[in-house]
This record gives structure tokens, sequence and C-alpha cells, in this order.
């Protein structure tokens, strides 16, 4: 039972991360800048973050484990920078398709950390999650929009990174307190995002004018709850689970995009959306599958 509210916080911070596009396409359609949009998403998740660790923990973290989490802040930073570049630059299919690569880049990149080759498992998650995100993203359909080199480049960086930072997250710092942890991390992330853009939109007056509406939920939902909830979850249930739990993105984005954004789904997309979704059944499957054979031996 503490396995499967582990993951349903992995699978919550997975949702909340798939409606970052949908908003960020609101926003540019309301006049503000990738840089700003971007900007205000840390610049809010660290406001709110520091409000919370001075209501509820004033730990102190010790130099080894603040600096290790700075650094692994940089990862999700780049995240952001390189994922509003690629919005930016493509369809909001396209772009989510190319950051849910993370799921098999992350499989990968554990068993290279850990020296071990994936399991029979996973290896068919990665090809079914692969098949179904290119399906999804309409790879095989004529694309709605302008498709650019910089911008699939920009998606597939943001994928690596992100696999990066559920790898790290599950291997830093894990016994330091989830609030002080996420504080740490978004500080460093803050700070790069500042120097690669700029801080102007702090006093400009871009805020009072609307871009509050936009910053205010792209930091809850891009740098609270998931920050928070990969967290707690991904220690606990490990970073190659995690990548696969992490399948619920690619349909809360493509569900967030025709609720709100009004885009065209096709029968094929929508395949490829439920696809990854039957992974947990098919694994909860095998499992139970091999624990009756053990039970008959």
């Amino acid at each position: 039972m503490r396995m499967l509210k582990y993951a349903a916080l992995v699978l919550i911070g997975a949702i909340s991360y798939g409606v970052l596009s949908t908003i960020m396409k609101l926003g540019f359609k309301d006049g503000f800048t990738m840089q700003e949009l971007v900007g205000s998403q840390y610049f809010f998740g660290w406001c709110i973050l520091l409000l919370m660790v001075l209501l509820f923990s004033r730990r102190r973290l010790g130099l080894k484990a603040g600096v290790s989490l700075l650094g692994a802040g940089i990862t999700i930073s780049l995240t952001g920078i390189f994922y509003g570049l690629a919005v930016e630059q493509l369809p909001a299919s396209i772009a989510v398709v190319l950051l849910f690569q993370f799921t098999w880049i992350g499989v990968i990149l554990e068993a290279v950390v850990e020296r071990t080759f994936p399991s029979r498992d996973k290896c068919i998650s990665i090809v079914i999650l692969i098949i179904g995100t290119l399906l999804a993203g309409g790879v095989f359909e004529p694309s709605e929009g302008e498709i650019t080199t910089s911008g699939i480049i920009c998606g597939l960086v943001s994928a690596v990174t992100f696999a990066l930072y559920i790898f790290v997250s599950g291997r830093v710092a894990t016994g330091v307190p989830v609030i002080n942890k996420s504080l740490y991390m978004l500080t460093s992330a803050l700070i790069v995002v500042l120097v690669v853009f700029s801080p102007s939109f702090i006093y400009d007056g871009a805020i009072p004018n609307g871009l509050w509406k936009f910053g205010i939920p792209l930091a809850l939902l891009g740098s609270i709850i998931p920050v928070i909830f990969f967290s707690i979850g991904v220690p606990k249930v490990g970073s190659g689970l995690a990548t696969i739990l992490g399948a619920t993105e690619l349909p809360a984005a493509v569900v967030a995009s025709v609720l709100v954004l009004q885009e065209d789904v096709s029968a094929l997309r929508w395949v490829g959306i439920a696809a990854p979704q039957l992974l947990p059944l098919w694994k909860r499957k095998g499992s139970s599958k091999a624990s009756l054979q053990k039970v008959e031996l």
C-alpha cells in the first residue's frame, strides 16, 4: 500500500508537468514571451517554497547536502529553459512528445550508472513507450504548425535534462526534509534561469499586467508539485519505475490541449496515448503471474 502511495505521487507530478505546454501556449496568445513565462514560473515557485520553509521547516542543511542539491537544481532549470524553447518553436503536441522521451532515457541512464542491463519488462516497456509517443505526437500524420530543427533539438535536450533530474532527485540528500530539499534545488534553478534570460520581468510591470496569471499556475504545476512529489516518490519507487510511471504526462498534455486549446486529436494519436497507460496493468499482471508460479513451486 505504501508503494502505491509513492507511485501515486510520481503520477500526480507527471500529470502536473504535462499541463505546462498548454499554459505556456495561452501565455503566448496573451503576448508574453517564453523568457517571461519561464522566468516567472521559477520566480513564483521559489517565492512559494521559501514561504513554506519559513512557516513549516527551518532546518539547516550541511554544506555537502546543500551543494549537491544546488547542483541538482541546475537540471530543473535546464529542463524549463529547453522545454520552453521547444514549445515556442513547435506545436504543443510535438514538444511534449520530445520531452516525453525522458522515459526511456531515464531507464537507460539507470542501467548505465548501476551497470545492470534493463530487465526484460523494462525493455518491452521502452519499446511500447517509444511507439506510443510517436503515434501520440502525430509523427506519422501531417503536422499542424512549423517544425524547426532547433526546436526538435531543444525538445530532446529537455528530455535528457528531465531524465537527469528524476535520476538525481532519487539519490541526492534523501534524508533532507522535502520542502528544504526542493527550495535548495529551485534556488539554483532560478539563478540559472535569470542569468540565461533576464530578470527584467520582475520590475518592468509585466507581473501586475497579467504575467502572474500564468506564472503562478506554471510555478505550482511545474516547480512545486512535481519537485516535491518526485522528491518523495522517486527514492521509494526507483528512478527506472518512476520514468515509466511518468507516462501519464503525455495524456495529460494532450487532454489539456484538446480541452483548452481546442486541438484536434486523431484516432491514431489516441491509440498512441492509450498504449503507455496499459503498462502498469501489464506489469501488474506479470508480477501476479510470477507470484503465482512461486506459490505453485
